[in-house]
This record gives C-alpha cells, structure tokens and sequence, in this order.
C-alpha cells in the first residue's frame, strides 16, 4: 500500500510542473492559478459545512491551517510557476525543489527530534546527487531564463519546508477534508487578489488553458498535493520528502514524451542514482527514528487519525 501511494504521489506532484508548462504559453502565473483554486475552493466551501472533519476544530486550528496553506500551496505553487514562466525549464525546477529533502532532513532533528540515521544521510546525498545529474547540464547550457530566476523556485522549497514543519510541530492532527478546504480557500483568495490586482483575472479562451486548468485541479491538486499530507502522516518528514528525490527525473521523462525535450544517458544515470536514494533512506528509516533514548516522536505522531 505505502509504495503504490509512494508511486501515485511522485507522478501526480510531477504532473505539476507539466501542467505549469502546459499553461505557460496561454496566460500568466496568476491567472492559472486563479482559476485553478477559485471554482475548486467554491465547490469544497459548499460541501465543507456537512463534513463531520470540522468538528473540535478551535479558531487557532483553522488559522494555522491558513498559513500552512498559505505557505505550502500559495507560495510554493507561486514560485514554481512564475519560474517556468521566466524561461527556468521544469526539470529544473524540479531539481531545484529536489534539495528539499536535504533541508528537511537537516531541520528534522532540531525541531522534530526525528533524527536521520548515516544511512539515511547517505541517501539523501546520493538523492542529491541523482537530480543534480538529470538537469545539471540544463542549468548550466545558457537558456532563456536569467540567472536570478533560479533562486525563484528555491524560495518556492523553502516555503514548502516551512510549512511541512509547522504542521508537524501542530499538537491537533486536523482531518485531510478539513485541511485541503482551508488550503484551497486560502490560495483562491491570494492567487484572485494578486490576479485583480494585476488586471490578469479574466482567463483566456484557449482550450489549452482550461486543459491545462483541468489537468492541474485533478492531478497536482488532489493527487499530488493530497497524497503529500497523506504519506507525511504515515511515513514522517524524511520518507516523504526523499520521494522529491525523484521529482526531478520523472519531469524530465514525462517532458521528454510529451513536449519533445531531450532525454539521454545523463538523464538515465540520474533516474537510477535517484531510484537507489530512496532505497537507501527508506531501509535506514528504523535506525534513525530513536537517538540517546528518545521517544519515537514521529510514530507517535503519526499513530493517530490520518490524513
């Protein structure tokens, strides 16, 4: 069950970045992400009242809520596709969003006390390794994008680790319909603000953007972005975040057989070394959840109702 989750997870969260190129020709950043959240919040507000996910829920649970989403979704999705938009390949993107683990794992111990075994370590730097491979020559082949775009997407991670953290650090485990309603109510309202205030709210004609809209809603939304909270909860920090790992060179595949991109050795050799990270963190998970007597603080956390 936990791979075919892991699996579903890594193709939907790469769907993102295909569906980010998809509408990158036909509106901008905002507008696709206006009309990506606004009729989805709209439809989630309607049915949230008869959810019984809403009940014990404080104000403070809710608002928290807002930032996560704010952070995860808002700012996250914000900066990925605004780096597409200004030249900064997917693949790209992707590598650069695949350094999260590393931060992840490094932030883990301090704040979560979810410690991260040698071997564990010894995976994320070969995860590392494998997404730096399968676009490092993208990067540095003098493309469309200047060279201040690539911090973009890298602020998008750091959003992302943010949030990951305060949910973690949050005492009341908030129900996944619950939690996604807030997020997308939360993103429909900045993503239509930044749209009206930049006068791009009224959304093209294009099929190719409602294709592009659609695709993004069903996949990157509630496949990718929900099975993200799902494995959180069931796996911790480090095991979720060492499938990003694999982001990187399932873009490149995917860009390759849908939009023509060039696919060869490196980026085979990078698939392979980032397949090999994740075997490698997943079988050092037992030896790095307990360190000097500490309590399994990630089992314990995750031993509740799931998401």
């Amino acid at each position: 069950m936990n791979a075919l989750l892991s699996a579903a997870f890594v193709i939907c969260w790469s769907s993102g970045f295909i569906g980010a190129k998809l509408g990158a020709g036909s509106a901008s950043a905002v507008t696709i992400l206006m009309w990506r959240f606004l009729p989805l919040a709209l439809v989630l507000l309607a049915v949230a009242p008869a959810r019984a996910s809403w009940r014990g829920l404080t104000l403070r649970d809710v608002g928290r809520q807002v930032v996560v989403g704010a952070l995860s979704q808002s700012g996250y999705l914000l900066t990925v596709y605004w780096a597409i938009q200004l030249g900064v390949s997917s693949g790209t993107t992707a590598l650069i969003d695949g350094v999260q683990p590393l931060v992840a794992g490094a932030l883990a111990g301090p704040l979560l006390r979810q410690y991260v075994s040698r071997r564990q370590w010894l995976g994320l730097g070969l995860g590392v390794a494998g997404v730096a491979v399968v676009t490092g020559a993208d990067a540095t082949s003098g493309g469309h994008a200047a060279w201040w775009a690539y911090a973009v997407p890298f602020l998008g991670m750091l959003s992302l680790v943010a949030a990951t953290f305060l949910e973690e650090r949050s005492r009341t485990k908030v129900a996944p319909e619950a939690a996604l309603t807030t997020h997308c109510l939360t993103s429909a309202v900045v993503f239509t603000a930044l749209a009206v205030a930049s006068g791009a709210a009224v959304p093209p004609a294009e099929p190719a953007f409602w294709a592009a809209t659609a695709w993004l809603v069903v996949l990157a939304t509630f496949g990718g972005y929900g099975l993200y909270w799902i494995i959180l909860r069931r796996s911790g920090v480090t095991q979720v975040n060492t499938l990003m790992f694999l982001m990187a060179p399932v873009t490149a595949v995917w860009g390759a057989l849908m939009f023509g991109e060039p696919f060869g050795v490196q980026t085979a050799l990078g698939l392979a070394v980032a397949l090999a990270a994740v075997l490698v963190v997943r079988r050092g998970a037992g030896s790095g959840r307990r360190t000097s007597g500490a309590p399994d603080e990630a089992a314990t956390a995750t031993s509740g109702a799931r998401r």
